[in-house]
């Protein structure tokens, strides 16, 4: 195993009283992607959550390199949040900007760049997407697959180190589906920044998928971990198999309904 970028050591997860996810442990290589899998309401955006610091942890900690994200001074989160990039599943593009002003809002909250400095590296990050030349254009103007386009060219503006990406294919056709997988792999090359995924769609978790845990809405933890298609041929969770092979398993029958959390 390679250098270890985040971990996540013995964290509860919950809001108030109610507990959502308990026990969690994993570690995020640096450079690899790594997927939160699971089925519905099982807690993957919420882990998410609690990685970028939207949602403290009841108990555990979460580390980044040797530094420990829930234990550190404002000062040194907002230094570890300036690494980091995140793609929303919305897209949360800003409708009265936009596509370059949408990309150019943290180079102008957070650099010292000048303003035709930003609006030459707004245009590189577009391209970098597959956007060139729709600068210019709203939101409203643009399909669902170039509007996440545009919240990823957002989310890596500021050459993250880290990049989470909450559902990027989640309403999107099988096709820009797969040229968004694509696309997440040439940044994860072009860029060497380690990429967190929250998905449940198995063509992406195959697809891009370098390590994962499986989280489980019944027990409320983390079931399996490692390689999707290592977890797929050796697993004999009939939890995880299902979820892999979507139900088609002889041996685990129909795929059952997740509860909600």
């Amino acid at each position: 195993m390679g250098e270890t970028h985040i971990a996540v050591d013995k964290v509860t997860l919950a809001y108030g009283e109610r507990v959502v996810l308990r026990d969690l442990d994993f570690e995020i290589e640096k450079g690899k992607v790594f997927v939160l899998m699971g089925g519905s309401g099982c807690g993957k955006s919420t882990v998410m959550r609690a990685m970028i610091g939207l949602l403290e942890p009841a108990s555990g900690t979460i580390r980044y390199g040797e530094t420990s994200f829930t234990g550190a001074s404002p000062e040194e989160r907002y230094r570890i949040l300036r690494s980091i990039g995140v793609l929303y599943q919305s897209g949360a593009l800003w409708s009265s900007m936009t596509l370059a002003e949408n990309v150019a809002l943290p180079l102008g909250e957070f650099t010292r760049l000048g303003p035709k400095e930003i609006q030459e590296v707004a245009a590189l990050k577009l391209a970098l997407v597959g956007l060139r030349g729709f600068e210019d254009y709203y939101p409203s103007e643009i399909s669902g697959g170039m509007q996440k386009r545009a919240g990823l060219a957002r989310a890596i503006a500021m050459d993250p180190d880290v990049l989470f990406l909450d559902e990027p294919s989640a309403g999107l056709d099988p096709v820009t589906s797969r040229l968004l997988d694509e696309l997440i792999l040439e940044l994860r090359d072009s860029l060497g920044a380690t990429i967190v995924v929250v998905t449940h769609e198995l063509a992406s978790i195959f697809t891009i998928g370098d390590d994962s845990v499986f989280l489980d809405a019944e027990t409320r933890t983390a079931i399996a971990k490692g390689s999707p298609k290592e977890l797929l041929e050796h697993s004999q969770d009939p939890k995880v198999r299902r979820f892999l092979t979507r139900g088609k398993d002889g041996k685990d029958g129909e795929r059952k309904a997740e509860p909600r959390v």
